[in-house]
């Protein structure tokens, strides 16, 4: 049998701004990392850079760029920490990280990276360009491979609220105000599942073509007491820490799939995937026992995986995700566009579809650029025989969009916000609906 060859590697130094590379900056992080250390790093990212480009030129952007990466640089050079790095990770984004490094000292200096990053930059022609940058800030756990925090990074920063000036989050906290603790919402967590607290929303998903009702992908939330609804991104983050990912994960499923086997057919569910489910030796065996008892047809279940939970082990994710497959379980690539895809995946990984990012549906009605990345995304999915999903889709022009350059399917708040179970009930009655794929 032929082995796959390895995935390829980015090059150790980004071309235009002299930094390191993802792939060279996630190995050196791994270098650092010591029982009880204190690795933080954060990602900056200029907000909108595309658009920046198309108003001025990208060579106006590039030069934008290379001053940013030389302000970035220069305050890293003077931090007090024993070990800093500075890397450009795609097109406006920026990896910075440092150890040994506490919180409080680290807001202080990603707010200093900021207004850098924001300062007027001189241009070529003698004027004076402005750019808006976002920072997410996260902590690199005992034991966490930098890539999972890379990760998270990502996400928290793809998600992140549209505030003006420049917005400092941490990824693991956008935990709600009310005095808890991430602690004590980890210690809350295990009695949370077992009281019933934690409940999946239904997000409706319709046909690109003609409007109909597809499905829905199930979203999880917990209803705390004393915090309201908390939603799957902090939940996800605490079950992580607590060591209950694998419990929580299987709890979801399990509420989504009974409701799901009772919808008018063929309406599909789509279900998200963590690492930790792939990583399971008996998650098959328990998926397989959850379909069976919840009496859904497995084509009717779609499972969405992010690059994340597939880069630490990419050859057991395959032969897993083959297993499903050949239940006969539909299998998509979440966010994509969101992170850094290795394409490799779409080569080894038997997929269905994949689902776009809400970033890469933002600007398709405004930016011709945008859209030339959608076109390219679907143009490559249709000749790998993959459908596309689109996220986040909240106008008319953008659905439009995505119907006329071939999204076989879409969801957002354009088409209806996420819904309790019985409201998806109700919705499903009255609908027409089609079949997924």
């Amino acid at each position: 049998m032929t082995m796959p060859s390895p995935p390829p590697s980015l090059p150790e130094r980004d071309l235009l701004t002299g930094l390191r590379g993802p792939d060279s900056a996630l190995r050196r992080i791994a270098q650092w990392q010591a029982p009880g250390g204190s690795i933080h790093a954060l990602l900056l990212r200029i907000n909108r850079f595309a658009s920046f480009n198309m108003a001025f030129g990208t060579a106006a952007g590039d030069h934008a760029l290379v001053e940013v990466a030389t302000r970035l640089s220069r305050l890293m050079a003077g931090a007090p920490m024993c070990d800093r790095l500075v890397a450009r990770v795609g097109g406006g984004t920026f990896l910075v990280a440092a150890q040994p490094c506490g919180r409080e000292e680290w807001e202080r200096l990603a707010d200093e990276l900021a207004r850098q990053a924001g300062g007027p930059i001189a241009d070529c022609n003698g004027g004076v360009l402005y750019l808006r940058p976002g920072i997410v800030l996260g902590r690199l756990e005992d034991g966490e491979p930098p890539v999972r925090l890379l990760g998270r990074l990502t996400h928290a920063l793809e998600h992140a609220d549209g505030r003006p000036g420049c917005p400092l989050l941490w990824a693991d906290g956008a935990l709600p105000a009310g005095g808890h603790s991430r602690r004590e919402l980890e210690a809350d967590l295990p009695g949370a599942i077992e009281r019933g607290e934690i409940a999946v929303l239904f997000q409706p998903q319709f046909s690109a073509a003609d409007g109909r009702l597809t499905g829905a992908e199930a979203l999880a939330r917990w209803r705390h007491p004393q915090l309201g609804l908390i939603g799957a991104e902090t939940l996800f983050a605490v079950a992580g820490q607590s060591g209950y990912e694998t419990a929580l994960s299987r709890r979801i499923a399990r509420l989504a799939l009974e409701p799901a086997a009772g919808w008018p057919q063929p309406l599909g569910l789509s279900l998200n995937v963590t690492a930790a489910d792939l990583a399971a030796a008996d998650f098959l065996a328990d998926l397989r026992a959850a379909i069976g008892g919840a009496g859904l047809a497995p084509e009717r279940l779609t499972l969405e995986i992010t690059e994340q939970s597939l880069v630490l082990d990419l050859d057991r994710s395959a032969r897993q995700l083959g297993r499903l497959a050949e239940l006969g379980v539909r299998l998509a690539l979440d966010d994509f566009g969101a992170g850094f895809c290795n394409f490799r995946y779409l080569k080894v990984l038997p997929l269905h579809g994949l689902k776009l990012d809400r970033s890469m549906v933002e600007g398709i009605a405004e930016d011709p650029r945008d859209l030339a990345v959608l076109r390219g995304i679907v143009a490559m999915a249709t000749a790998l025989d993959l459908s596309v999903t689109a996220e986040g889709v909240e106008t008319e022009a953008q659905r439009t969009a995505i119907a006329r350059e071939g999204c076989a399917t879409w969801q957002g708040f354009l088409g209806a916000p996420p819904l309790e179970g019985e409201a998806f009930a109700r919705l499903a009655a009255r609908s027409r609906v089609a079949p997924v794929g």
